[in-house]
């Protein structure tokens, strides 16, 4: 298989400036710094998923975090609700360390992909619905690049599922109508893959309860059982 496409996409993500409130905020964010971090220099661009061009699973977040993938460079990488996730990946078998510090900390992803509907970081976390549609077509593009090997997705929260399911339809599949409504442990087959719903990992979920490690671990493994990918049954 010819997976030259998402390297070549990924760069052109992280060059786009559609959105002018996005390219505005990233930037100015990477320019003041959050004071733990003033002797970074901030990656301040659109952050392009991360993982093997080949993956079988993808998970699909929200945007990246101001002082997280918006710093690093890499999604989910150095903030809170990227700890909880590459803990789980890890605990389950699906990462080669439970910690994504940095851009180049060797973190390796087995067969697992993540991703986000919007690629910059949104001013309190909440694009509006002209960014997320704005940046609909990289993950059209992204799906269309992985469907020769896709067979599961693991969307995290209503946000996402809400931008996914045009996107899945956009690029190809067939989503039922009326769309299915997103909750925690939704599971919806498409054609050649099954999509689920979980709770997103941020600090908000994960700090109440609401999502507990166990709760991703079991959505994780699930999913990894049907992409066809071997999972740990406990941590370690």
């Amino acid at each position: 298989m010819d997976t030259s496409g998402l390297p070549v996409l990924d760069e052109r993500i992280a060059g786009c400036r559609a959105c002018p409130r996005l390219v505005a905020w990233r930037e100015e964010v990477a320019r003041t710094k959050r004071a733990a971090f003033a002797d970074w220099t901030y990656w301040g661009r659109p952050v392009p998923g991360f993982g093997p061009p080949d993956a079988r699973l993808l998970i699909v977040g929200l945007a990246p975090a101001a002082h997280g993938g918006n710093r690093t460079g890499r999604m989910f990488t150095g903030d809170r609700s990227g700890d909880v996730l590459y803990e789980a990946l890890y605990d389950v078998g699906l990462a080669s360390q439970p910690t994504a510090v940095t851009a180049d900390d060797g973190l390796e992803l087995y067969g697992v992909r993540v991703t986000s509907p919007v690629h910059c970081a949104p001013p309190a976390n909440k694009p509006t619905p002209e960014e997320r549609d704005t940046c609909r077509p990289w993950l059209v593009q992204e799906l269309r690049l992985l469907r020769p090997t896709l067979r599961a997705v693991v969307v995290l929260g209503g946000f996402g599922w809400q931008a996914a399911l045009p996107a899945f339809a956009e690029a190809g599949w067939s989503v039922p109508r009326p769309r299915p409504a997103f909750g925690h442990g939704t599971r919806v087959p498409l054609d050649g893959l099954d999509l689920f719903g979980c709770f997103h990992v941020s600090q908000r979920n994960t700090f109440t309860g609401r999502l507990t490690p166990a709760m991703l671990r079991e959505v994780l493994r699930t999913a990894a059982d049907v992409a066809g990918l071997p999972a740990r049954s406990s941590p370690g």
